[in-house]
């Protein structure tokens, strides 16, 4: 991670010619009188810190802590390379950094794709993109977002592939994506976990389907998607959201609806709660999110996440209900600055994870709770 962030300040440095001259480079790549060209092109250094105490409470165990942590860091560019063709770039520093098998990129790379305006309604999309999922839980960065709910915490947000965007109206826009549906290679991924109907595919694909709609003066949006993906050969997962949101003057109101059927268990949630040291399968995930949001005044918003998640599997019977989880988050930000977008929180995250009657006495599992409080800052920094 620190050789990533060197690097990419060495990169800023160079590009504004501020790197010293000497005999292999005696002029910067770019002369100061081109910086002019920089005026299409935005950097910008987003950051979350925050102060956690936490604590743990799950069958005979108990814990807590009290510590700084940097939740989100990460150095993004982005800009108009010509009239019809934009790029954008993302390097989230507290993520891995190694190279992927599969798409040949760190996971700490998020984001490393163009964007051509084809015609007017007609955009094609191509490298490292986040996929076309619905929701607008998925719709906030995780700079914003201090716990996603269980899909959308360990689904595989950023991959590699092409995608189209049509709008097709003025209020409905339609996407569609081929992509890779990992970053890694099987063996890489599960190692030595492979059951006898598990083989890698010739091309682990995902498709990718989603729709925006707009209604009632903006009041009302949508974003409906659907997705298939194979991580194994024969075998993958259907994945279908639907997301609503509902916005009037300082009230906003999101609620999604998420239904995950994975014929080879992609989230781990199930595979965690069977281990055993294989993959689970035929696994059921269903969620509900609900966000509302109220400004009480140019400096403070109020916030509250409410959201729970149900894990099935085929253990007895089909489908089984193994576990769900409940989760609450209220917020208060306070923003003291117009013209820089800082702001300050406090936020109380609470987690309870109910597991069901057979997976307590059969799979040596016991439900829990996690309860922490925050204080920190978000800072979305448009540096120039």
């Amino acid at each position: 991670m620190i050789k990533s962030f060197l690097a990419s300040v060495f990169l800023l440095s160079t590009i504004l010619g501020f790197s010293q001259p000497n005999d292999s480079l005696a002029e910067p790549v770019l002369p100061i009188e081109k910086t002019n060209l920089l005026k299409n092109i935005n950097f910008t250094f987003d950051m979350r810190m925050e102060f956690r105490a936490y604590t743990f409470r799950g069958g005979d165990h108990y814990y807590n802590g009290i510590q700084f942590q940097n939740g989100h860091t990460a150095l993004g560019i982005s800009g108009k390379l010509h009239e019809r063709v934009n790029f954008n770039f993302r390097n989230r520093f507290n993520k891995g950094g190694n190279v992927q098998t599969l798409d040949q990129l760190g996971s700490n790379i998020e984001l490393a794709y163009i964007d051509v305006k084809a015609s007017p309604v007609l955009n094609i999309l191509l490298g490292k993109m986040p996929a076309f999922y619905g929701g607008y839980e998925y719709e906030f960065s995780a700079l914003e977002v201090l716990e996603f709910n269980d899909i959308y915490n360990n689904v595989l947000a950023f991959v590699t592939g092409a995608g189209i965007t049509y709008q097709a109206l003025e209020n409905h826009k339609f996407g569609l994506q081929v992509l890779n549906s990992r970053t890694m290679h099987y063996d890489d991924l599960y190692g030595d976990i492979v059951a006898e109907n598990i083989q890698e595919p010739d091309w682990p694909v995902a498709i990718v389907g989603n729709w925006r709609g707009s209604f009632f003066d903006e009041k009302f949006q949508t974003i409906y998607s659907m997705s298939y993906g194979n991580e194994v050969k024969n075998r993958g997962t259907y994945f279908f959201t639907l997301g609503h949101k509902y916005q009037n003057q300082n009230l906003t109101l999101m609620y999604d609806f998420h239904y995950s059927y994975e014929q080879v268990d992609t989230k781990g949630v199930m595979t965690n709660i069977l281990g055993d040291d294989w993959v689970a399968e035929e696994v059921l995930y269903i969620e509900n999110w609900l966000r509302a949001e109220y400004r009480f005044s140019p400096k403070f918003k109020g916030l509250l996440s409410l959201m729970t998640s149900s894990a099935y599997g085929n253990v007895i019977t089909d489908q089984d209900h193994m576990r769900t989880s409940y989760g609450v988050i209220p917020t208060i930000y306070y923003s003291p600055f117009k013209n820089i977008d800082i702001r300050f929180f406090l936020a109380y995250i609470g987690r309870y994870f109910d597991y069901s009657e057979y997976a307590i006495e059969n799979l040596d599992q016991s439900s829990y709770n996690k309860n922490e409080v925050r204080l920190g800052f978000i800072a979305p920094l448009l540096l120039f």
